[in-house]
């Protein structure tokens, strides 16, 4: 009978609702109707959709930024570029704790529906930033600090999902989410890439003096599902809650009559050492894999001699394949989880990653191609600290004299390391990729649903919005750390002080691995 009130699923098979142990048919005994089963899933899969159309609404026009940015304003300059990049991650990092406390006192749909406006005309500010005579750069500054901000509504749909859940649940609800988030990033570079076939002119509307082209339509097209989420929202989702036990119960996020009306199991305190901990090592977890998208293509371009074109091309590719790998990984994390646990998971993932990058130190004699390029000065340029959030492709793209013919290639002897610094073998790239691309997602969707565990019945909203932050602050200082450590002192420097960084999460996870445990066992209501 135990197991199955912790399955829903039976229910929605057609059985009659099912009671708790005591046997008393008031409200919070009742597990689930199954119209109360299909609503909920219906509404966690709009979760899932508003997940996906965030991630998208980044990555469908970051290999078009710069290109964009230099027909519409010839004033700016490969430093103001890095600040776009920045600013999309500027503004979730606000948003979220801000959506999240507003989804623990109000509905949620309201954090959603307005979110959403907001990244819709986010969007559609974008597509005319060229209009302006003047200034133009700093309205896409604005456009992508304002859809980072729509996209800070994560924090809202991860702890919807937290509370809408059971234990049992749980798992296979945030490894859903994390999936939706990856193709999302798979997804967006896609559609970019479609919308080029439009090409650079395209079409003008007149009347509205709107612009269809290759940097305008992947917005847009961003902008017309926004709406269809937001239709979606109000047709479809609905507030759920259940406990840990998979009962149905009510919160203040409910309209109406049910307002007001909490869950009992919700007293006690929450472990807020564990808290820190799991904000920690999330952060760890985003900061290395920002390192890890950042030095693909830099890394590459020295050690192999690729050009920048081949680069991006190869990079793209095996970044696509990456991501494939991480849809699949969550899907079978689901499983996995279920046998060994979280915290067991957690930890092997983290352990993938230190390997991954082990794996990428320099070894051997061999030395990477020298490109033997004139030094004005005899010095390195200086880099501005804007600059420091640009992709290097972008900046090294910037750096390349105007009367070049042909793009030189190999490890630019500005960069005194590489003169001493052994070359880092394709082999030992590939296999990094793979075993990065294996342990990210274990550890995010693990970091993600020991996170919501942990919080329990507790209103998630603030606390969601504090880890979308915490992630959203490692993806900015990750670029900022490789750029000035590979730069300056090398891979062996920058790879050695990553595997020092993850080192030191796994420590941290050890001290606190008894503390990792759901609310409801830390209080004796259920068992591990």
């Amino acid at each position: 009978m135990a197991a199955a009130l912790s399955d829903p699923a039976a229910v929605a098979e057609g059985q009659e609702p099912l009671l708790s142990p005591g046997g008393e048919e008031d409200s919070r005994d009742v597990v689930e109707s199954q119209e109360h089963y299909k609503s909920r899933w219906r509404s966690i899969w709009i979760m899932h959709l508003t997940m996906f159309l965030s991630s998208v609404g980044f990555s469908i026009v970051v290999m078009s930024v710069w290109p964009y940015l230099q027909k519409i304003d010839s004033t700016a300059d490969a430093s103001f570029l890095g600040w776009i990049i920045a600013s999309y991650s500027i503004g979730q990092m606000v948003a979220s704790p801000l959506f999240g406390l507003w989804s623990n006192y109000r509905p949620r749909r309201e954090p959603l529906v307005v979110s959403t406006v907001i990244s819709v005309a986010a969007n559609c500010l974008y597509a005319y930033v060229h209009v302006p005579h003047s200034h133009n750069k700093y309205y896409m500054l604005i456009a992508r600090a304002l859809v980072g901000f729509g996209a800070g509504n994560v924090a809202v749909v991860r702890s919807y999902i937290a509370g809408a859940t059971s234990l049992t649940e749980r798992t296979s609800a945030m490894a859903n989410t994390s999936a939706c988030q990856a193709v999302g990033f798979i997804l967006g570079p896609v559609f970019q890439t479609c919308f080029t076939l439009i090409g650079e002119e395209g079409v003008t509307w007149e009347l509205v003096r709107l612009q269809l082209n290759m940097y305008t339509a992947p917005v847009l097209f961003g902008a017309l599902l926004g709406v269809i989420n937001i239709i979606l929202i109000f047709a479809v989702f609905r507030e759920h809650r259940v406990d840990d036990m998979g009962r149905q119960c009510r919160s203040i996020n409910f309209e109406g009559e049910e307002s007001g009306v909490l869950d009992q199991d919700a007293e006690g305190n929450i472990d807020q050492v564990a808290v820190v901990a799991v904000n920690f090592l999330f952060f760890v977890i985003l900061f290395v894999f920002a390192v890890f998208e950042t030095i693909a293509t830099p890394l590459t371009m020295d050690m192999y001699s690729w050009t920048r074109k081949e680069a991006v091309l190869y990079n793209g590719i095996i970044l696509g394949v990456v991501g494939v790998e991480s849809v699949v990984v969550f899907m079978v994390v689901k499983t996995l989880s279920k046998k060994t646990g979280e915290r067991a998971i957690l930890h092997g993932g983290l352990l993938i990653v230190l390997v991954g990058f082990f794996i990428l130190l320099p070894w051997g004699k061999k030395l990477p191609n020298i490109q033997w390029q004139e030094i004005k000065n005899n010095s390195i340029p200086r880099t501005t600290f804007s600059e420091m959030f640009m992709p290097f492709w972008s900046l090294q793209a910037m750096q390349l004299p105007s009367n070049h013919t042909a793009e030189p290639t190999g490890c630019p002897v500005s960069q005194s390391w590489c003169l001493n610094t052994p070359m880092i073998y394709l082999a030992q790239y590939i296999s990094s990729d793979i075993l990065i691309g294996l342990g990210y997602p274990v550890c995010n969707v693990m970091s993600y649903t020991l996170y919501s565990k942990i919080l329990g019945p507790k209103p998630q909203g603030v606390y969601m919005g504090w880890l979308t932050a915490s992630g959203s602050g490692a993806r900015i200082l990750g670029p900022v750390f490789v750029s000035q450590i590979y730069t300056h002192l090398g891979p062996r420097w920058a790879f050695s002080l990553i595997c020092g960084i993850v080192v030191l999460s796994l420590l941290v996870l050890e001290i606190v691995y008894k503390r990792l445990i759901a609310f409801s066992v830390r209080y004796g209501r259920m068992e591990e």
